[in-house]
């Protein structure tokens, strides 16, 4: 059998090897309700919906409850 007759280097090894490994993107799908992207076969996390029927109550915050903790600082002139 021939044999190389210089060595490969480890980059190049590499870039062999890794030739295979690729990140495919999720498949993603669209919400029949409102339309966000989701995995197929997951409950939509924006409305709660899987497969035409309300499976999850999604809470909603008020923007009372949101700025209850802020206080704006008074500034004087």
């Amino acid at each position: 059998m021939p044999q190389p007759k210089k060595r490969h280097s480890n980059s190049r090894q590499g870039k062999r090897r890794g030739a295979h490994w690729k990140i495919t993107p999720p498949n993603l799908s669209t919400c029949p309700q409102c339309g966000a992207p989701i995995l197929p076969h997951h409950v939509c996390a924006k409305c709660g919906h899987y497969k035409g029927r309300s499976v999850l109550e999604i809470k909603t915050k008020d923007k009372k409850t949101r700025d209850k903790g802020k206080h704006k600082k008074e500034t004087k002139e």
